[in-house]
């Protein structure tokens, strides 16, 4: 049979070309038969009849392969294995395999036995076997990417196909292994003697890694172990025994370029190489390439794909990325910003393994500090994603045994630094470093893991005393020999010697006491040293801990701020933190603990929201309410009921708040149980034994918390309540009573509360204890600043609960006007002469004297003595002084319950209004079911009232009620209610209430006659609570309110009189909108709460839409920059807030511009500042192109330097891309000299330009 004539480089080239092209002549007639119809090739029982012969031939001879008929048959199937069933395929990729490894067997034979003659033979069967190998697998992998896309595609439209012939269920996966050992086993051949130039051999090398190589491309191949295995064995000896090298090296870069999905699996191979076959040069040639290599700035996928081999790399191989970590580091100054993580990351893993390493020589630590200091460094770096590295690099290094403490130091000065990033991706992950920082800390090995401030500065003190009195006094005698005989003459020294000669031997000779005593000595002297050495090691551990320590405080004041975050993620971190701080006992972590609760107020629309209040809750939880593992249930539940009392000790009002949020919520989870519950009311119910006034306080406050998510706490509890709070121990402690109150009020909820509440509690007839008690509590004679509150929480109560609190309010206040002025006023407690006096903050709010003097009468010598006062004419007593504020007080305390008395009158009148609505809805349901049954149920409701007795009589009254109800329409009720509270509670003949409005207008209209300061802030607050009653009254006297607020030199009556504008605003929009110039004015108010107060005022009226804002928006800018740093944060959420509202901000900045700039008490640094805040509020291209035009517009109208700086500013903030505009600024500010000696004047730039033409 005729041979072929086989040349390996004319095949490879007509293959690489198009295989499509390489000429089969002698192939199989049945086959090119086929060759202008391919279809026919997938008919197994052609290829069967045509192959079976083949295989035959070639298992009996490896040889056969060079038969021309044979060769070109398998060269004419692999030209077109598209067209091939799999398992025609499968049978030529085992025929091929199968003939080169027995073709492997005889030439091993043949070399063993020195036959040289057959060995060009041989060459020529290893290429022909390893030219069809490559081929073969090239169709088999093309193959199994076409079966793959199918199956996607297939997904993608939803249908399923089945397998056919052609497609098969072939998995080529264990054919490939057994060709890839084949491989390996034709590699193990003493190739340099078949191949006698290296080119030659070079071309056999390829044409077996080639195909390892395009498997490799493939990701699912790749990821099956047994496969990637294989292959790296191909490789590993093709690069160890046969010089691939360097094409391999050229391959792995091309690849790690081109295929994302080999990064890691190249970094693998490279350690195997490495390890197993002790070829490292690969890695480290590869190394050297990619540190030299330059990315297009364009291209995501090479920095991305190397940055991943590189770190794979340093946690296989560290020792050999070690050896070229010089020339990696020059990658730290390439633009990618991946490559820096990467490098960051890799120099991360060095000190990993440095820190495990054995060695520990001068080497090995210059190398550690080298790599510290790349990574403190990046800290700084330009992008954010790479100092995250370092941060979380630095996470990593934490938890590793050795503890670098110098270096943990600066690393939690720069993670502290970094809260202030303006990247929240940087700031959240600080916040996790220096938690890992807190939880991995070294200062464990004297006194245990907690690191309190306080505990640590007393044990630095202490040592320090130790030290102090071990070491001797600086001017000792005899300690120091040199040092005690510096003032001797040498030369008496000299003489002194001589002639002592003989004596100064018998020392040496001494005594057996002396010797001892010598001994004793240097052992004391010995000891004292060490201990000092002792001690001053201590001194620096505790200084080290408390620079730690100290760094830890100031974090914390920073992520406190951050627990305000619009970043969620970054918010539930800051949590974390102060979990985690508060189990290591860091003081400072308490205020974070405190100011975590505002985040139940977290808007939960989102997942985001939720989980921030979910996560708060589980904090709280695990921090508060979660008992150690061994206590019973019993004092479990103490435990958790004290840490609740424990929660309300120096809580502020908001903090409060949200606790009762925070405590109702759970509360609604079922997570706090009814032994805990009785815990509480123990507390506070407690008689025989004297336990604290916050203790009891904090009960009821709790309990008064819980009761918003379920008032029967409060219901079942009663007469506790009237027993102690409502008792002795409520007139003795005025703000238990105020709690007391607020909890008795939880029985009936109102507002949202009373929507989430499914039980109803029917309201108490006006004898009842519990009301009688409350109305006792308001006349409870005494001059302390709590009386207000509870006072006010009282009248609430009343209100809540009572049937009639109308009449029971007006008995009480009866009560008081006979108290006030039938008679000189009860006496009252000791020591309430020493209490400041109240100072009414907030319409119906409880006063508090935050910004009183401490003499309550200063207001007596301040003001101008008025001629009426009958008083003036000559000096006032001792004793007389002392009843004209006892009767100021009792007038105050009169009018701040005639003014909350109206206020709730008003709300209780619109719950009536509310009631009678739903009750006439409800009948008139009632009435489309009951017809048909009229005459039933008129003889059911009879019955009903022989056998059910009062109760039934009772029902029947409410339903004759509901039949009056029947007859009146809404209109008419609201309008009814409507003329109540505009001409009958203040102007009515039989209104209890009319008689105090006079009054209360006088009195505040006659400040210097009614000169306590006590009585006009009560008068202000009541006179402003009847005002929001009536719009006739409230009419009647706005000019007096408003010349208050403006010239009272009371801060606290400022404030409410702005807080009692705002109210109007609401009630009556009418009468205070051309008035709200005079509210705006007081945000230049000279104290800090006034403007505090006026600024929350207007911020919640502006955004809610009840004041129209005209042109004073520049007002609110301005707080931008107030020195109060409290102003300064509303004034940055109410922009924040406006700018939400349909470009509120657009829409006003040129007007706010205006003001602003014209503003001389604004300096340019602060307008600068305030301009570019709001000016980050305008996102839109078409926005920002409009305000450009309109500011550009006002640079040829600027007179002055500054004016035109202003302008230019803002129009370098603002993306407008117009030409002419950039061309304007660019020109710059024009001046011209005016004149001889006049200097120069600005002149506008058009004017300048004209002038020099």
């Amino acid at each position: 049979m005729d041979s072929i004539n086989f040349d390996i480089n004319n095949a490879l080239k007509h293959y690489m070309d198009d295989p499509a092209s390489i000429p089969t002549p002698e192939a199989d007639s049945a086959l090119v038969d086929c060759e202008n119809e391919p279809e026919s090739l997938a008919d197994n029982g052609l290829i069967n009849s045509i192959l079976n012969p083949i295989v035959d031939a070639v298992a009996e001879n490896p040889d056969a392969i060079t038969r021309a008929h044979i060769f070109d048959s398998l060269q004419f199937l692999l030209k077109y294995t598209s067209f091939l069933s799999a398992h025609a395929l499968s049978k030529i990729f085992d025929l091929i395999t199968s003939g080169l490894a027995a073709e492997a067997d005889v030439v091993h034979h043949d070399l063993e036995a020195e036959e040289q003659e057959l060995l060009a033979h041989h060459k020529q069967l290893l290429d022909i076997y390893a030219f069809l190998l490559q081929w073969t697998i090239a169709g088999v992998e093309a193959k199994a990417a076409e079966k793959a896309s199918n199956t996607v595609t297939s997904r993608g439209r939803g249908k399923s196909k089945k397998p056919t012939a052609r497609d098969g269920t072939w998995d080529s996966s264990a054919q490939l292994e057994t060709a890839l050992n084949t491989m390996v086993k034709a590699l193990r051949l003493k190739l340099a003697r078949i191949f006698m130039t290296t080119s030659e051999r070079d071309t056999f090398i390829g044409l077996l890694t080639r195909p390892v190589y395009m498997i490799l491309e493939s990701e699912q191949r790749t990821k099956n172990t047994s496969i990637r295995m294989h292959c790296w064995k191909v490789l590993c000896v093709a690069i160890k025994h046969h010089g691939h090298g360097y094409a391999a090296q050229i391959s792995i870069v091309q690849n790690l370029t081109y295929f994302e999905h080999l990064a890691e699996p190249m970094a693998e191979f490279l350690h195997i190489l490495a390890e197993q076959y002790d070829y490292p040069q690969l890695a480290e040639e590869i190394l050297r390439e990619l540190s030299n290599k330059e990315f297009n700035s364009n291209d995501n996928r090479g920095p991305k794909s190397v940055s991943t081999f590189m770190i794979k790399l340093s946690e296989l191989a560290p020792r050999i990325i070690i050896k070229q970590v010089t020339l990696l580091a020059k990658q730290l100054d390439s633009e990618s910003y991946t490559l820096r993580c990467a490098l960051i990351e890799v120099f991360g893993n060095m000190l990993i393994h440095l820190s495990k390493s054995a060695e520990r020589g001068e080497n090995h630590k210059t190398q550690m500090n080298a790599f510290f200091d790349v990574l403190e460094e990046r800290f700084l770096d330009i992008n954010p994603y790479c100092r995250v590295r370092a941060i979380q690099v630095y996470v990593k290094l934490c938890e590793l045994e050795q503890k670098f403490p110098k270096r943990r130091q600066k690393a939690a000065e720069l993670a502290c630094r970094s809260l202030e990033d303006k990247s929240s991706h940087v700031r959240r992950n600080a916040i996790k470093l220096l938690g890992t920082l807190i939880r991995t800390h070294p200062f464990t090995a004297l006194h245990g893991a907690q690191l309190a401030r306080k505990d640590w500065q007393e044990r630095l003190n202490k040592v320090e005393e130790e030290l102090n009195a071990l070491k001797p006094p600086v001017d000792a005698p005899g300690l120091d020999g040199e040092a005690g005989n510096t003032s001797v003459d040498p030369a008496l020294l000299d003489e002194a010697t001589q002639m002592m000669e003989s004596p100064r031997k018998q020392p040496s000779e001494m005594t057996e006491e002396e010797k001892m005593a010598a001994i004793r000595k240097a052992q004391e002297e010995a000891a004292t040293s060490e201990a000092i050495e002792k001690l001053t090691l201590t001194k620096r551990y505790y200084s080290e801990a408390l620079k730690f320590i100290d760094v830890l405080h100031d974090a914390t004041e920073t992520v406190c701020q951050l627990l305000g975050s619009k970043n969620k993620s970054e918010v539930i971190e800051a949590m974390d933190y102060f979990e985690v701080g508060d189990a290591y006992n860091i003081e400072q972590n308490k205020i974070g603990i405190r100011r975590m609760l505002r985040l139940i107020w977290t808007k939960g629309n989102s997942d985001e929201g939720k989980g921030v209040q979910t996560h708060l809750i589980e904090c709280y939880k695990r921090l508060f309410f979660e008992a150690p593992g061994n206590f019973n249930a019993n004092d479990a539940a103490t435990y958790i009921a004290r840490n609740m009392i424990s929660l309300t000790f120096g809580a502020t009002p908001a903090e409060l708040t949200s606790l009762e949020q925070l405590l109702s919520t759970m509360m609604k989870s079922g997570m706090i149980s009814d032994l805990v519950i009785a815990k509480l009311w123990q507390v506070y119910g407690v008689q025989k034994r004297d336990i604290s006034r916050t203790q009891r306080r904090g009960a009821i406050i709790v309990l008064g918390m819980l009761a918003t998510a379920n008032p029967e706490i409060v219901v079942g509890e009663m007469e506790t309540m009237l027993r102690t709070g409502l008792g002795a121990h409520g007139r003795a402690d005025l703000q238990l009573a105020k709690y007391t109150c607020v909890a008795l009020r939880r029985i009936n909820p109102t507002g949202r509360q009373s929507k989430d509440s499914a039980i109803k509690f029917s309201r108490l007839p006006n004898d009842h204890a519990l009301l009688t008690k409350l109305a006792a509590i308001t006349e409870v004679p005494t001059d302390s600043k709590e009386w207000y509150g509870v006072a006010e929480q009282a009248i609430n109560a009343i209100y809540a609960i009572a049937k009639h609190p109308d009449v029971l309010c007006s008995e009480i206040i009866r009560r008081k006007t006979r108290a006030v002025f039938a008679g000189p006023p009860k006496s009252r407690s000791a020591s309430s002469h020493e209490e400041k006096p109240p100072s009414p903050t907030e319409p119906a709010a409880e006063p508090t004297p935050a910004e009183e003097p401490n003499n309550p009468d200063a207001m007596d010598e301040d003001e101008p003595i008025s001629v009426q006062a009958p008083a003036a004419t000559q000096p006032e007593d001792a004793e007389s002084k002392k009843q004209h504020r006892e009767h100021a007080i009792a007038l105050s305390q009169l009018l701040f319950i005639v003014g909350h008395v109206a206020i709730k009158q008003i709300v209780h009148l619109e719950l009536c209004e509310l009631d009678f609505k739903r009750r006439k809805q409800e009948k008139e349901k009632a009435a489309g079911t009951t017809n048909k049954r009229t005459s039933l149920s008129a003889s059911a409701s009879a019955n009903r009232r022989k056998s059910a007795g009062p109760k039934a009589t009772k029902d029947e009254e409410d339903q004759d009620e509901l039949d009056l109800i029947g007859g009146t329409t809404e209109d008419d009720f609201t309008e009814a209610m409507f003329h109540i509270r505009e001409r009958e509670l203040l102007y009515g003949p039989q209104s209890l209430l009319a008689m105090f409005g006079p009054m209360v207008s006088e009195i505040c209209a006659n400040n210097t006659t009614y000169r306590n300061r006590e009585l006009q802030q009560a008068a202000t607050l009541c006179l402003a609570k009847l005002m929001c009653v009536s719009s006739e009254y409230c009419e009647a006297n706005l000019p007096l309110l408003i010349t208050i607020m403006e010239r009272s030199v009371d801060p606290t009556v400022r404030s409410n009189a702005v807080i009692a504008l705002g109210d109007m605003a609401v009630c009556f929009n009418h009468l205070i909108d051309e008035n709200t110039d005079f509210l705006y004015r007081r945000l230049s108010d000279p104290d800090p709460s006034v403007k505090r107060t006026c600024l929350m005022t207007l911020t919640f009226l502006i955004l809610a839409g009840q004041v129209k804002v005209k042109g004073q928006l520049a007002s609110m800018a301005l707080c931008l920059e107030d020195g109060d740093k409290r102003i300064a944060d509303l004034a940055r959420m109410f922009f924040t807030e406006l700018s939400t509202k349909d470009n509120a901000v657009y829409n006003h900045f040129v007007d706010m511009f205006s003001l602003l700039s014209s503003d001389a008490s604004l300096e340019e640094e602060g307008f600068r500042r305030v301009v570019k805040f709001l000016l980050g509020f305008v996102e839109k291209d078409r926005h920002a192109k409009q305000l450009a035009e309109k500011l550009a517009a006002r640079l040829q109208r600027c007179d002055t330097e500054r004016q035109w700086n202003d302008v230019a500013f803002a129009l370098g903030l603002l993306q407008h891309k117009n030409e002419e505009i950039a061309k304007v600024v660019a020109e710059g500010f024009k001046v011209v000299p005016t004149g001889p000696g006049q200097g120069q004047q600005g002149v506008q730039a058009t004017q300048a330009t004209q002038a020099r033409a």
